[in-house]
């Protein structure tokens, strides 16, 4: 009996300790399919937010091309109107410069009657009278003085005409009979020293190029020309390179804007 009751005993105890023993495994297993369970999900969380920062790393990128593109297209843009701005400012220079020079340079050019150039020799240079003229000394003060007038004949060697030489058109226009008109002076010493070298230098030169008129409406011949071919052209060389330039600069930028449209369409196109 004792033996029987000492055994339950043992029975019982052994059970107790052995069902302690099977809820940790239960519970243990337990706690390892939710530890699982939270590995999981904590898994797909982190995957998530790296391609979140993906994207957004991504969207920055793109918008600083962006705004990378619009700056750059607004500095173009405005690049590209300040020069065709330039090349209109050539333009109108140019235009109003062929303005002024048609109605100063080149209409005494189509006017003057002096155009056939020919040999001519020289007669006589001689001083034959003294001519009043007026010099200003200063604010509304005109004060009068004279100025040697220097007369010079002749002959032309393709006709042996003899006609009287001036200087140039302005000496015609302002005296006719005197070759020379100097700028009038204070001191007539000196105006008279001027014209004393001019006499004795064309003595020296019996033969001189001279400008007569075809058409032998003017009994003169002029020894050189204010508005001949040479200074007309000169005069009209940079207006005409000015306007080349500025129609180049505007050709140049509706090229450049025609070509990035084209290589924009392309791209466009690849795409």
């Amino acid at each position: 009996m004792k033996q029987d009751s000492y055994a339950r005993r043992h029975q019982g105890r052994v059970g107790w300790s052995q069902q302690p023993c099977v809820a940790p495994s239960v519970s243990g297993g337990g706690h390892r399919v939710s530890s699982g369970r939270m590995f999981l999900w904590t898994g797909s969380k982190g995957a998530q937010g790296s391609g979140g920062e993906r994207r957004t790393i991504y969207q920055k990128v793109r918008e600083y091309d962006v705004l990378d593109k619009r700056k750059t297209v607004t500095a173009l843009k405005a690049g590209e109107d300040r020069a065709i701005l330039l090349g209109l400012s050539m333009i109108l220079f140019s235009v109003m410069m062929y303005f002024v020079l048609g109605i100063t340079m080149v209409r005494s050019y189509s006017d003057s009657v002096w155009t056939e150039e020919s040999s001519c020799s020289v007669l006589n240079s001689t001083i034959v009278a003294e001519i009043n003229c007026t010099y200003s000394c200063g604010s509304e003060c005109w004060k009068s003085s004279k100025y040697p007038c220097l007369q010079v004949f002749v002959s032309l060697n393709t006709s042996g005409k003899v006609v009287r030489l001036s200087h140039n058109e302005e000496a015609q226009d302002t005296n006719p009979k005197c070759f020379y008109v100097p700028k009038c002076r204070k001191d007539y010493n000196a105006m008279h020293t001027v014209i004393m070298n001019i006499s004795e230098r064309l003595k020296t030169q019996q033969q001189v190029l001279c400008y007569t008129d075809p058409g032998e409406q003017q009994d003169s011949a002029l020894l050189t020309r204010i508005y001949g071919r040479v200074a007309v052209f000169h005069s009209l060389f940079w207006p005409t390179c000015t306007l080349i330039g500025g129609t180049i600069i505007i050709a140049m930028v509706k090229l450049t804007q025609y070509l990035s449209i084209m290589c924009e369409q392309v791209g466009r196109i690849k795409r």
